[in-house]
C-alpha cells in the first residue's frame, strides 16, 4: 500500500479478519486468552481495531485458529506491519483524535450532525482557528497551529480528483447563529458553506430551531461508511476529554435513522442556501466599527 498506508484502517481490517478466524475456529475470546497467556480485554482490543498488533502475535493467534494458507498468512502479516505505522496526522505530534482523521481519511461518506459549530471539514481557516481558540484556551500557540494544519489538511478529502468523498452535513440552526470569532469571520464563513453546498458532492441542511425536539438533541454524531466490504460503518461520538466509536451493527442502524429522521426535519438544500443568504445579510447590516471592536479578536 506504500507510504499513504493508513494504519487505523489496517488495523481495523486485520481486526475484523482475526475475529472472524476465531469465530470459525470455535474459540471465546477467553479461551484464546487462556491458551496464548494474554488478557481477554487485549483480544477485545485488537479485534475492534483499537490497539497496534504485532506480527508474532499474529502469527501466534494464526497458529492457534488453524490457518494453513500462506497467502492469507502472508496478508495478515502485511497488515500487522502496516498497522503499526504512523499517520501523516503524527507529524503534527499529540493529536488526541487521530484515531477519526484515520477512519475520516478512508471513508467513502460520512453523514455528520453538528449541533454547535461547523464541521472541521467545512471550516474557513479563521473560523477553525476561532474555535480552536476558544474551545481549547489551554493549548499553547505550537499546538494550536498544529491543530490549524490538521485540520485545514483534512480538508483535501473533500476535494480527491476523481473521487471525493460524499458529505452529507445537517447543521442546527445555533451554528449559524453562533458568533465564532467575529462577524466578519462569520460572513466569511457562511459564504463559503454557501459555496460547497452547491457542489454535487456534499449536502447541506440547516435545522431550524422551529423543528423543536428532534434525535440530534443529545449531541453531535457522524455516521461514517466505507467502499470496502469488509470494512464496516462506524459512528462517531465526539466527546471533550475521550471519543466513543459505535460499531456494533444494531446501534450504527439507529444512528442511520436518527439521521434519516433529521434530514426529514432539516430544511432542504436549496431552502437552506436561502437561510444562508439571509443569514450573511444580517451579519453585514449589524456589522459596525464600535460593534467589532466589543468582540474578541481570533487568536494568533
Amino acid at each position: 500500500m506504500g507510504v499513504d498506508t493508513n494504519p487505523t484502517v489496517s488495523r481495523r481490517r486485520l481486526g475484523s479478519e482475526l475475529r472472524r478466524l476465531r469465530k470459525a475456529s470455535g474459540l471465546t475470546t477467553l479461551q484464546v486468552a487462556e491458551q496464548l497467556l494474554i488478557s481477554q480485554p487485549k483480544i477485545s482490543l485488537l479485534e475492534n481495531g483499537r490497539r497496534h498488533i504485532k506480527p508474532r502475535d499474529v502469527r501466534d493467534l494464526c497458529r492457534l485458529y488453524g490457518v494453513q494458507h500462506q497467502q492469507l498468512l502472508d496478508d495478515l502479516m502485511r497488515l500487522a506491519r502496516e498497522s503499526g505505522r504512523q499517520g501523516w496526522w503524527n507529524s503534527y505530534g499529540d493529536i488526541p483524535y487521530g484515531a477519526y482523521i484515520g477512519l475520516e481519511a478512508e471513508a467513502a461518506a460520512i453523514r455528520t450532525y453538528e449541533p454547535f459549530v461547523v464541521p472541521g471539514l467545512l471550516q474557513t481557516p479563521a473560523y477553525a482557528r476561532s474555535v480552536i481558540a476558544g474551545t481549547i484556551p489551554h493549548a499553547t500557540a505550537e499546538q494550536a497551529a498544529a491543530r490549524l494544519q490538521v485540520r485545514l489538511r483534512r480538508q483535501s478529502r473533500l476535494a480527491v480528483p476523481g473521487a471525493p468523498m460524499r458529505l452529507w452535513v445537517v447543521l442546527d440552526e445555533s451554528v449559524v447563529r453562533r458568533v465564532v470569532g467575529s462577524r466578519e469571520v462569520m460572513r466569511e464563513q457562511l459564504e463559503h458553506l454557501t459555496h460547497l453546498g452547491s457542489q454535487p458532492h456534499i449536502t447541506l441542511q440547516v435545522l431550524p430551531h422551529e423543528a423543536g425536539a428532534h434525535p440530534g438533541v443529545s449531541g453531535q454524531f457522524s455516521l461514517l461508511e466505507f467502499a470496502g466490504t469488509t470494512d464496516a460503518s462506524v459512528v462517531y461520538l465526539e466527546r471533550f476529554t475521550s471519543d466513543l466509536y459505535v460499531e456494533k451493527r444494531s446501534d450504527v442502524r439507529l444512528y442511520a435513522d436518527m439521521y434519516a429522521h433529521l434530514q426529514a426535519r432539516a430544511l432542504s438544500p436549496v431552502s437552506t442556501r436561502q437561510f444562508i443568504a439571509e443569514a450573511i445579510k444580517g451579519y453585514i447590516d449589524t456589522e459596525s466599527p464600535s460593534a467589532c471592536c466589543l468582540l474578541p479578536a481570533p487568536h494568533p
